[in-house]
């Protein structure tokens, strides 16, 4: 753990990591004594400098007498020393009309992450809503050709999803009306994943002695539930802004290691996940993530929600240099109002 710093070392440790921020090299001596306003000597400023590094804010890359911050000195910016700057009014007006209450939510979700992208020229990252916090409120079907079937889904209130499904045989449209009375009165209410679950449980234990009316149900149910299992699990804009931020070409690698991650993407959603067990902005820098992929990488997320409910999460992935004031604003303002089109829908 870090040890406590007087407010001279604070305000060297902001000025240093504010420069660092903005230029994305290590900061010296001379550099700090121009630009901290404290009128000390770069021989005072270096000590102190030596002192911040012995404390674990710090640290000397090998190649430049300058310091660079620390996880655990920007984790301290953070918490201490950061001031959040709001969104411009004009940003904020954009923010409301591109997340218009008529969209329905995956449309809304899509405009979030590239909002959050746009407004940061980093990576914006929505998590789609959690399947066990997705409720079934309605299920239809419609024989379409051959053996095809056309489900409609109602979900959450709000959001209208169809999909085709292929059945092992040719349902009458009786039989297709029966089994969505069977799954509306048994699984309304429900989330997905119960759903699913549920069924795979009856399909175990009746398929041997089941009505012929309730095997239709069943087995058209669960190909119906099953069909979200290869959903994409979230949406993702500006990878490319990464690369951008990359100066060097060590921090090149260290983009490639980041987008094995959203390919593997299990990592991101852990991260993504965690905004719903807590209230507000929550922030990973560095290591703090426990992925290996994110040591270099910085994640502010928030969640949305609906009547009250927590549905999923967003946030904004970039260098651990990215512009914390701004970033924070932006994907604050985002989660309340893709919260509020969500609700007003």
């Amino acid at each position: 753990m870090s040890e406590p710093i007087n407010q001279r070392e604070q305000q060297i440790l902001k000025t240093l990591v504010e420069r660092y921020i903005q230029d994305g090299i290590p900061i010296g001596s001379k550099t700090l004594a121009e630009e901290s306003a404290l009128g000390l000597s770069s021989a005072t400023i270096r000590t102190i400098l030596a002192d911040l590094e012995e404390a674990g804010y710090l640290a000397s890359p090998h190649t430049s007498a300058g310091r660079i911050p620390t996880t655990s000195g920007y984790r301290f910016f953070v918490n201490s020393l950061l001031q959040v700057k709001p969104l411009e009014s004009q940003e904020v007006d954009t923010l409301k009309t591109q997340l218009d209450p008529d969209l329905a939510m995956p449309s809304l979700l899509h405009s979030a992450s590239s909002l959050l992208s746009s407004l940061t020229k980093l990576t914006g990252v929505v998590a789609l809503p959690r399947r066990n916090r997705i409720e079934l409120r309605q299920v239809e079907f419609l024989a379409l050709s051959a053996n095809r079937v056309l489900v409609i889904l109602v979900l959450n209130d709000r959001e209208v999803q169809n999909r085709v499904i292929y059945t092992d045989r040719i349902y009458t449209k009786s039989e297709l009306q029966q089994a969505a009375n069977y799954l509306n009165a048994h699984y309304a209410g429900k989330s997905m994943l119960t759903i699913r679950s549920e069924l795979m449980k009856e399909i175990r234990e009746d398929r041997n002695t089941m009505a012929r009316l309730w095997q239709a149900a069943l087995d058209v149910g669960h190909k119906a539930f099953a069909a979200e299992e290869g959903a994409k699990d979230y949406i993702i804009a500006g990878q490319n802004n990464l690369l951008n931020c990359a100066q060097r070409e060590a921090d090149l690698d260290r983009m490639r290691i980041l987008f094995d991650a959203f390919t593997q993407k299990q990592e991101i959603l852990n991260l993504l996940d965690q905004a719903l067990e807590a209230e507000g902005i929550q922030i990973f820098i560095g290591r703090e993530s426990g992925y290996q992929a994110l040591d270099d990488c910085s994640i502010v997320t928030a969640s949305y929600s609906v009547d009250g409910q927590l549905l999923g999460s967003l946030g904004v992935i970039g260098l651990t240099r990215m512009p914390y004031d701004r970033v924070i604003s932006a994907v604050d303002m985002t989660a309340k109002l893709l919260s509020a089109a969500l609700n007003q829908g």
